[in-house]
Formats: structure tokens, C-alpha cells, sequence
């Protein structure tokens, strides 16, 4: 069965285990830098905010891409890239509405949630239970439409700030 992931702001305390643990899974270092998770935080709200790639049905990230690199995995169904045909452009960050996509200050490609295979480290060790990957049903499409809500007014909240 087809799963997806929610992230309801509202329980995220901002701990920022889903970053270590996702760096750890892919890289094997503990660097937030390196996640592809990444918790946007305005401390003076008290809001906490974790971004990651929301796997759009309709991805701009995917039609945005001039190499073909981001593309749809067809049997699991996560976007995911292709770095050897990734040419570092950025156009995918910067079609993000989600602020889905980062940068790898390492390899200066971008960097996505690929689900860990279907198996997403950040759902297993949030302790909040702010991340859940759960089976595609109704209720829970309305449940990740509603979050997605949230996350859209709390980037409208948050940004402005961010960007003075």
C-alpha cells in the first residue's frame, strides 16, 4: 500500500533528533547540516517547524528540472534525484513551496527526503510523534491536507522574520 508522511508542526518541539538521525542514516555523521530534514525555527514565536519534502503529486521540483535528474521513483513513489545527471543548479530548491530541498554543502547538489527507502529514520525516533508515515486512506490525505495548511501559514508567519 502507497504510504506518505506528516508533519504536524503543532508537536514539533524542535528537538532536532530527526536532523542527527537523518544525517547519520545517509552520511554516518551527526550533522544537521547534512540532513534532509531541517527544522525552521522562530524562537520568539515559539515555533518550530520541520521541513522536508512533501512528495507533491504533482512536484514542481520534477517539471522544473532541465536535466530530468529529479524525477518520481514509479514503484515506491518518492521524488528522488539522479546525481549523475544532477548538474547543481538549484532550480529544484528554488521551486520548493515547501523549502523541501536543501543544499549539501558538501557535494553543492541538492538533497531530499527519499523516505530512506521507505523506511524514514526521522518517523522512528521522533519522540514527539511530529513526523508519522502512514498507509494512503482518506482520512489520512485529509489529515496531511490540513498539515499542509499549517505549514504554509507558519512559513508565512516565519520567513518575514527570518529574512530582516
Amino acid at each position: 500500500m502507497p504510504m506518505i508522511l506528516i508533519v504536524d508542526p503543532e508537536r514539533c518541539t524542535g528537538c532536532r533528533t530527526c536532523e542527527s538521525v537523518c544525517s547519520f542514516y545517509h552520511y554516518k555523521e551527526f550533522n544537521p547540516r547534512r540532513s534532509r530534514i531541517v527544522i525552521l525555527r522562530d524562537a520568539e514565536r515559539g515555533v518550530n517547524l520541520p521541513m522536508v519534502c512533501q512528495q507533491c503529486e504533482e512536484a514542481p521540483c520534477i517539471a522544473a528540472c532541465p536535466t530530468g535528474a529529479t524525477y518520481r521513483e514509479e514503484e515506491t513513489g518518492p521524488v528522488l534525484i539522479d546525481y549523475e545527471k544532477c548538474i547543481g543548479c538549484k532550480t529544484c530548491i528554488t521551486v520548493c513551496p515547501f523549502g523541501g530541498n536543501s543544499l549539501d554543502y558538501v557535494t553543492h547538489k541538492p538533497i531530499k527526503c527519499d523516505l530512506c527507502g521507505g523506511d524514514p529514520e526521522c518517523v522512528k525516533y521522533c519522540i514527539d510523534k511530529a513526523i508519522e508515515y502512514v498507509p494512503v486512506t482518506v482520512f489520512n490525505v485529509m489529515k496531511k491536507k490540513r498539515s499542509l495548511e499549517k505549514i504554509s501559514s507558519l512559513i508565512e508567519l516565519i520567513l518575514p522574520r527570518a529574512t530582516k
